[in-house]
């Protein structure tokens, strides 16, 4: 019988083992890999991820917009029973209602980081679409005349060149601004209807002070004295003489209102208001505000769809995000409660459903494509005004709004048994007179 020698036994091992060895190797090599992938993959911080969204939102427009191309290539939608009023007015829609959102976030001045880089690039296209806006020769020159809705989007460019004055405005050339006060001027041919659309033309007015140019003082203090009016308690407007229970206290009063008196104040107007004073009023009644959408956002990151324009998503959070903003939320709402309640709108908005068409521009839905959700006056260009929930972006990265713990809000505290501050009624304390 053959028998084997010790010497083959140790080659016969040596063999087997550096098999052994290279099976290991081949098995542990993409497990490595896998492992280093995953290495490479962290999760979004909520600051990046809200720069995501507004990129998303804002980069079709803006690009197109200053090669003048956009109402080439914008993919219009429009309501089911659209007014049949011109479709020129989406683009100016789109443009205003985007830059409203997005101008806190532009404002901040440039750096090397990815986010610095987006911001820039953003800030160039809208400087750039900013003058094709108002240019006659240019194919995307808006639709400034001819009817009255130009009066709601000119005053939503205004509300950017005063929530990024020396970003958005500044930089202007000296042709570019002497056409927007021609245009913005022009619009006192429209009579405003007898609603928050007294708000569009102070805004306009208010901007139009602080820019140095002539005003309509008339314009501005019957807005206030209306608003003033319309007032119903515990942070809410009534749409003109008639309360109606819808998102237009968040659409328009609260952020326009207070935006016209702050202009007024920043262009020392000497008029028979005391603007601060009003100002001051009206700061109180959006804080109280905020505490009530605070309060609307449930542990999902859903809120009550109520009223018209629901389209306008989350627009609806505007007062919030704007005292974010501001940093003057109440004392009965921190930094880390509001951003984990923002946040959790955002993704469940933007997250779970599609809200864009191929193109990239907005459908006209509430939360994915939902054309019945239009009214008659909408069309995709109105529903930019969900752009203005990103307002906080204008707080730097390394502010505590970004930077605290993610604390729980009202209605997780409320809805898992534990203790949560008690909501009360809040009345006004200040009283304002006519100076003269």
């Amino acid at each position: 019988m053959y028998q084997i020698t010790k010497q083959e036994i140790n080659t016969i091992m040596k063999r087997f083992l550096m098999k052994a060895l290279w099976v290991t190797l081949l098995l542990l090599i993409p497990a490595a890999g896998m492992a280093k992938k995953k290495q490479k993959v962290k999760p979004m911080t909520d600051r990046e991820y809200w720069c995501s969204q507004a990129y998303k939102m804002a980069q079709p427009v803006l690009e197109n917009m200053a090669k003048g191309e956009l109402q080439k290539n914008m993919q219009l939608e429009v309501s089911p029973n659209w007014d049949g009023r011109s479709k020129k007015v989406a683009y100016m829609e789109t443009f205003g209602r985007l830059m409203a959102g997005i101008a806190p976030w532009l404002s901040l001045p440039d750096d090397d980081t990815a986010e610095g880089q987006q911001r820039h690039q953003l800030r160039e296209w809208a400087l750039a679409a900013y003058k094709n806006a108002v240019d006659p020769s240019s194919p995307d020159y808006l639709a400034w005349r001819g009817h009255g809705q130009a009066l709601v989007d000119a005053a939503y460019v205004a509300e950017s060149f005063l929530r990024a004055y020396e970003a958005l405005w500044v930089p202007l050339d000296d042709i570019t601004k002497k056409r927007y006060f021609e245009e913005f001027t022009q619009l006192r041919r429209v009579d405003p209807p007898y609603t928050n659309w007294y708000l569009f033309s102070s805004e306009i007015e208010s901007f139009l002070a602080k820019a140095g140019a002539e005003y309509d003082e008339f314009r501005v203090n019957t807005a206030c004295r209306k608003v003033e009016e319309w007032y119903v308690g515990d942070g809410w407007y009534a749409d003109g003489p008639v309360f109606a229970f819808d998102y237009y206290t968040s659409y328009v009063f609260h952020a326009m209102y207070l935006e016209t008196l702050q202009a007024m104040v920043d262009a020392k107007a000497n008029t028979r208001l005391d603007y601060k004073k009003y100002w001051d009023r009206e700061l109180k009644r959006a804080q109280k505000f905020a505490i009530i959408l605070e309060r609307f956002i449930s542990p999902g990151g859903t809120f009550p769809v109520i009223g018209r324009s629901t389209p306008y998503r989350t627009a609806a959070m505007q007062p919030l995000a704007l005292m974010a903003w501001y940093q003057t939320l109440p004392k009965d709402l921190s930094n880390g409660q509001v951003r984990a309640a923002l946040t959790a709108v955002l993704h469940r908005m933007w997250d779970y459903q599609n809200n864009y068409n191929e193109g990239g521009y907005l459908t006209i839905g509430f939360c994915g494509s939902q054309p019945g959700t239009a009214d008659w006056y909408t069309n995709n260009g109105s529903l930019y005004m969900a752009s203005l929930t990103f307002m906080p972006l204008g707080l730097p990265a390394g502010h505590d709004f970004w930077t605290c713990p993610a604390e729980e809000w009202t209605q997780v505290k409320a809805w898992n048994g534990k203790p949560f501050p008690k909501d009360h009624r809040w009345s006004d304390d200040i009283q304002t007179r006519d100076k003269w």
